[in-house]
C-alpha cells in the first residue's frame, strides 16, 4: 500500500517548523533527554525528532503526548480557536432578526 503524503501550504509548514522548534527548546530548558521525553510520550526517539522538526506527517495526538510529557503543556491546545473572531462575525451576519407584529 502506498504511503499517504500530506501536502500543506508553505505558511502552515512554517508554523509547524516554529512549533517544533519551540517544543525542542522547551525540552532543552527542562534539561530533559530525548529518550526520557519519548518514553513519557510513548513514542520513539525518531518520532520525537520528527515532532521537533515540525513534520506534518506526525499525528496531532503525538504532538499532544509530547507536550504532556513536557509537564502538562498540552493544556495550551485548548487555546486553539478559542477566540474565533472571523467565525463569530460570520455567524452574526447570518442571524435573522425577528420583527414583532405591531400592537393593536
Amino acid at each position: 500500500m502506498a504511503k499517504h503524503t500530506t501536502e500543506i501550504l508553505p505558511q502552515t509548514q512554517d508554523i509547524l517548523t516554529q512549533m517544533g522548534e519551540q517544543i525542542r527548546l522547551a525540552r532543552l530548558r527542562r534539561d530533559l533527554p530525548v529518550e526520557m521525553v519519548a518514553n513519557r510520550a510513548g513514542i520513539s526517539r525518531t518520532t520525537l525528532w520528527a515532532v521537533e522538526k515540525g513534520s506534518p506527517t506526525v499525528a496531532m495526538g503525538t504532538y499532544a503526548a509530547v507536550l504532556h510529557a513536557l509537564g502538562g503543556m498540552d493544556r495550551d491546545l485548548l487555546l486553539i480557536a478559542q477566540d474565533d473572531k472571523l467565525g463569530r462575525t460570520l455567524q452574526d451576519l447570518n442571524l435573522t432578526v425577528r420583527k414583532r407584529a405591531p400592537r393593536q
